[in-house]
């Protein structure tokens, strides 16, 4: 009997196994699904249905960076619990999946676990006996020799990071590598989740302007009751929402409140500069936690990241700015499921 194509999904819904081994046991049992099913079980590669329920939050990510620092490769898999994670199984297994999502570029999870390096997996993963999952992967180039590129991999194998930079040069971009190196590991740390401001939605943005100004007069409130110095409360809270007219007032009511103290007119132009960039250093405190190129930069607080490749590059007598980045951490936005020893018993006793 022919095997078709719709009966190879069916079986890969029904035993979640890769598609290629759900086609060989088809063929194995002559298009039988109840005698394909078993053959899945019996080679244990259809074990992680049972295990779709559960949450797999935990794992390592894989780095791999090319020698001539062209290309570099990361991959997240997850595992159920961190004691699998450091399992030298799963070590070796993840060590192999980034080895092949670096060489074969698949364009999804899909279409890697459809491959024989899908098989290769399933097969591991039922070895090990826990549920384990290719939550993600992405390569990042640099595909013109103009293009700086350089990553970094944490010691404890669950965040990496890789960094792009367009640059003047061939020259420029060369000599840029190590500091690119720094950027990634500044992105380690700070957590970034976009390059640039530029790039908020600004829905979201006014969410997190009315949720930070609540919080900081809820705490003011507080410490108002201890008899502590207030906190500053910003109007905003992004250099998106700071117009040309929003900087023009903000500049006009520094030099109202210039002109009240009686600060003579003829040093005011030594004292806006200063204080205008203190305002938008107060109300753009979400660009500085979340997007890479206006976070102050780890190794020089004086600067931002932007400003820091800026001034790597002019030392190297070109310009370059960072266009692109990748950071992926273990397990982060998956929900973790918390197990309640004592309700379950309680539900089991009633």
């Amino acid at each position: 009997m022919e095997v078709t194509a719709a009966m190879v999904r069916e079986l890969r819904q029904a035993t979640d196994a890769p598609m290629m081994d759900c086609k060989k046991a088809l063929v194995e049992s002559n298009a039988d699904m109840q005698k394909a099913t078993e053959w899945l079980k019996e080679r244990g590669i259809s074990q992680s249905a049972k295990k779709a329920d559960r949450v797999a939050a935990e794992g390592l990510v894989g780095f791999k960076l090319a020698d001539d620092f062209s290309k570099a490769t990361i991959v997240e898999i997850n595992s159920e619990t961190d004691f699998v994670a450091q399992n030298e199984g799963f070590k070796n297994l993840v060590l192999k999946t980034t080895e092949e999502v670096y060489a074969t570029s698949p364009s999804d999870v899909e279409s890697l676990r459809a491959t024989s390096f899908g098989s290769y997996f399933s097969e591991t993963v039922a070895k090990i006996g826990e549920k384990i999952d290719v939550r993600r992967f992405t390569t990042l180039k640099a595909d013109d020799e103009s293009v700086a590129l350089n990553g970094y991999i944490h010691s404890n194998n669950r965040i990496a990071v890789i960094v792009l930079a367009k640059c003047d040069s061939k020259k420029t971009a060369q000599g840029l590598i190590p500091t690119l190196k720094n950027i990634a590991m500044h992105a380690s740390a700070m957590k970034p989740t976009t390059l640039s401001y530029k790039d908020f939605n600004p829905e979201f943005v006014d969410g997190e302007t009315k949720g930070r100004i609540e919080a900081l007069k809820k705490e003011n409130e507080e410490l108002s009751r201890l008899k502590k110095p207030l906190k500053n409360i910003p109007q905003f809270v992004s250099m998106m929402q700071l117009s040309d007219e929003v900087l023009a007032k903000a500049e006009a009511d520094i030099k109202e409140a210039l002109k009240a103290q009686g600060k003579p007119e003829a040093i005011w132009d030594k004292i806006v500069p200063g204080q205008l960039a203190r305002f938008i250093d107060d109300n753009t405190t979400l660009d500085k936690e979340l997007a890479l190129l206006d976070q102050t930069y780890v190794l020089d607080d004086k600067m931002s990241v932007a400003q820091a490749v800026q001034a790597a590059a002019k030392e190297l007598g070109g310009t370059a700015e960072i266009v692109d980045f990748v950071r992926f951490e273990v397990g982060e936005g998956i929900e973790k499921k918390v197990d309640d020893f004592a309700a379950e018993v309680a539900a089991q006793m009633s």
